[in-house]
């Protein structure tokens, strides 16, 4: 017997209140009961993503809600900025393209942030760009984008800001209302503490009317479906949720508000810095660049002369630690330690001293302790 580790950017642990909740007989879902659940599940989403605008949800991962913002706000050969730095934002192209969207894309390295002022350019030469796709938290690279920069700049134009905040929500700041954002989504594996199959979604008033005036076909992701069932005089949805996810999430955000916003980001930020300096400690260079560096998950390269792809699974056959490797054109280059959600202090100092003995074991010369040892300091200096 062993114990597992999951230490990858989603899915990612899940708490055992959160999994007991979700034990719970099964009840229907057009019942006060069901209502009941909805209203709280609805007030601490809006805790979450800092907004007064609805959340909407829908029973999909991440790509879903993604999909739905291309169908709710736009219509065939609109045209719209996407901004690309990895694997996601190549995603948000993909879906654009597939409904007859007109996209300029803005294309980065995938060790870059999105430079705002490309933004600001593109929007000054197109006055009819109707939105504008980025995103916050790169799953695949770690590379934090600034938001609040790029929503300060959009808010001043017609096109609607989309966010795709997968990766961002429940472990970086994203404050939806004061930094303009008019769409922000996330999916239930991440942040949140959950299992995945729930997706959700904010939208804004100046998003709203944008969805007025969409004709391109939408049916299960239709968000005025959603909204309207949500206001109703007994919220509900349009069609049948999965009704043991949503109460999973009603237990994972009361878990959240008793930690407190503040306190779970600040948590987020320690966990990894533990991760990178323990990482350098052991002689490894970090991927993402010091001015974009998100705190859910931690890429670092893969050091010369050895295997990434034993690398990842050694850690996981032998020791039970699992780790995501590099996507796309950096597998086997980089490895990628999660800590969104359900994380703590031991998490990270097990995985690093995982990697540290797998290392050691494909003939790198690594000291052992030395990773371990440079996150304990982190911690020791960073109570939470």
């Amino acid at each position: 017997m062993r114990k597992e580790y999951m230490m990858t950017p989603g899915p990612t642990p899940v708490p055992a209140e959160v999994l007991l909740s979700q034990a719970r007989p099964m009840f229907h879902h057009r019942t006060p009961v069901f209502t009941e659940l909805l209203i709280a599940v609805e007030e601490g989403l809006k805790y979450v993503f800092e907004t007064k605008n609805d959340v909407l949800m829908f029973s999909a991962s991440g790509t879903g809600v993604m999909e739905s913002a291309v169908a709710n706000l736009l219509s065939a050969g609109d045209k719209v900025i996407c901004c690309s730095n990895g694997k996601f934002g190549d995603r948000l192209v993909k879906i654009n393209e597939a409904y007859g969207i007109d996209v300029i894309k803005l294309v980065y390295e995938w060790d870059q942030v999105v430079n705002p002022d490309d933004i600001k350019r593109e929007l000054d030469a197109n006055p009819d760009i109707k939105a504008v796709f980025v995103v916050q938290s790169e799953t695949s690279t770690g590379v934090l984008s600034d938001i609040k920069t790029i929503g300060s700049i959009v808010k001043d134009y017609a096109a609607v800001l989309v966010v795709d905040s997968i990766t961002g929500i429940g472990a970086v700041e994203c404050k939806t209302d004061e930094w303009n954002l008019d769409v922000v989504m996330t999916g239930s594996q991440k942040g949140l503490m959950m299992p995945p199959g729930l997706a959700c979604v904010s939208v804004s008033d100046k998003a709203w009317a944008a969805v007025e005036k969409s004709t391109l076909p939408k049916f299960y992701f239709s968000w005025k479906k959603s909204a309207d069932s949500l206001h109703k005089s007994a919220p509900t949805t349009p069609f049948t949720p999965p009704v043991s996810l949503i109460v999973g999430l009603g237990e994972a955000l009361r878990l959240m508000r008793e930690e407190g916003l503040e306190n779970i980001i600040r948590r987020h930020a320690i966990l990894a810095d533990a991760a990178r300096k323990g990482s350098e400690a052991m002689g490894l260079k970090l991927f993402a660049p010091a001015e974009g560096r998100g705190n859910a998950v931690t890429p670092v390269w893969v050091p010369e002369g050895v295997d990434g792809g034993k690398l990842v699974k050694l850690l996981k056959e032998k020791y039970g630690i699992t780790i995501a490797g590099g996507q796309d054109h950096l597998k086997g280059k980089i490895f990628r330690i999660g800590h969104l959600g359900y994380f703590d202090k031991f998490d990270i100092m097990t995985t690093l001293a995982g990697v540290e003995m797998v290392l050691s074991e494909l003939g790198y010369p690594v000291t052992l302790g030395m990773g371990v040892q440079a996150a304990e300091k982190v911690f020791m200096e960073n109570a939470f």
